[in-house]
């Protein structure tokens, strides 16, 4: 058995009046990529930001339930939330680069925990560019704006800048659909690497995606988790029917 790295347990989540997520359980393995699928607006984002608290940017949201995260829930009162997004990093839909140097984005994060050491931050950077399979291209000009790189570069960068903080867990909120085929591929390729030495939650609209990637799939429907399996057993033999009208295209 794999260690759980998450343990959600009757997890609600309103905004205002609005329940997005009704009565969630779920647990997060170890080491193991966990794709969310479901159509469009039934919770899967929010419930991947509730894993490192980005909900609570906002403020009409209110959450009832339990999140542990390495057995201390992290919605108690007085929990450290800025060592959680350490821990728990997160990449975005777009990628979203800081319009700094290449080598000042990955170093941003390490710089910012005050490490200064020039030795030390060229360590973390090479690794972190290596980690997310860059470095080859970006390694001559890592003075370069990061905004000039592609779509799939600057993503993979992104994932590069989140690896920099040493997280255990990352979460990626749909991270291949503002990329073209060929850029999706090599962040696909990435993520399988990247689950030796990181746990991955990954949000995707794309059902082939989910398939090929994840160990996990956890389908979620009107803000409710309808069902969750090995996604080999989800994509053949789901229990519920509603999972198999959506895999199959009868909805969503």
């Amino acid at each position: 058995m794999s260690k759980k790295v998450f343990e959600i347990n009757n997890l609600d989540l309103f905004y205002g009046d609005f329940q997005a997520l009704s009565g969630i359980n779920i647990n997060i393995e170890n080491n193991k990529v966990t794709a969310l699928i479901g159509p469009s607006g039934c919770g899967k984002s929010t419930f991947l930001r509730s894993l490192n608290r980005m909900n609570d940017l906002i403020d009409s949201c209110s959450i009832t339930g339990e999140i542990e995260f390495e057995e201390n829930n992290i919605y108690e009162t007085g929990f450290d939330v800025i060592n959680l997004r350490t821990k728990v990093g997160m990449v975005f839909q777009k990628p979203n680069p800081f319009p700094m140097s290449i080598y000042d984005n990955v170093a941003y994060g390490p710089r910012c925990q005050g490490i200064k050491d020039k030795k030390i931050l060229d360590k973390i950077v090479e690794s972190s560019l290596i980690s997310a399979a860059i470095y080859e291209e970006v390694k001559d000009r890592l003075k370069a704006n990061a905004l000039s790189l592609s779509g799939g570069q600057q993503q993979r960068l992104c994932i590069a800048r989140a690896i920099a903080m040493e997280p255990e867990v990352i979460l990626m909120d749909e991270p291949t659909s503002a990329l073209d085929p060929i850029a999706t591929l090599k962040i696909e390729e990435l993520i399988s690497d990247l689950k030796k030495d990181y746990t991955i939650v990954i949000v995707t609209h794309n059902m082939q995606q989910a398939a090929r990637i994840s160990d996990y799939t956890a389908f979620f429907l009107m803000g409710e988790l309808i069902e969750m399996d090995k996604t080999n057993k989800i994509f053949t033999q789901p229990t519920h029917q509603k999972t198999e009208d959506y895999i199959t295209g009868r909805f969503g």
